[in-house]
């Protein structure tokens, strides 16, 4: 489990809707407070996306995430957004409760709008009916672990 902060928090067993071959925000948008700001300030950045409840369709979709920026809190789902992370499409079958994708912030274009916001995209034209999941960005996509034992030397 990683570190999280409730702030950089936009999905918590938030339903991902019933896309069909399209795009949906997907719980809160985070305020960068400012225009043009490199969010990670030059640490390495990271996407954690959980699976909560099992994404399921009636038939063979396929899901891709996006983290997305935009001057207003209404993200656009068009396209127009600022994309920042793209997953690949991912098999709706393999998309379990527990699965869980960590992608890191691109360092390479550190300047996003105002806004962010995690979408979710189903891509093959077949309509998800169900499914939960967890989004939310943190430095440490590892987290803390438990004590190890003492060392016998």
């Amino acid at each position: 489990m990683s570190f999280m902060d409730d702030n950089l928090e936009f999905a918590d067993a938030a339903s991902v809707g019933t896309p069909n071959g399209s795009t949906g925000n997907v719980g809160d948008i985070i305020d960068t407070g400012s225009v043009s700001r490199d969010i990670g300030a030059g640490q390495p950045l990271y996407l954690v996306i959980t699976v909560d409840t099992a994404i399921t369709s009636g038939g063979a979709a396929t899901v891709i995430f996006h983290l997305v920026s935009d001057a207003t809190t209404t993200i656009a789902t068009d396209g127009s957004a600022t994309e920042h992370v793209k997953t690949q499409d991912i098999a709706v079958a393999d998309l379990v409760a527990g699965y869980t994708l960590v992608v890191p912030l691109p360092s390479f274009n550190p300047t996003y709008e105002r806004y962010l916001g995690f979408q979710v995209e189903e891509a093959a034209s077949q309509a998800l009916t169900a499914g939960n999941v967890n989004a939310y960005l943190t430095l440490d996509p590892v987290g803390p672990r438990d004590s190890y034992a003492d060392a016998a030397n």
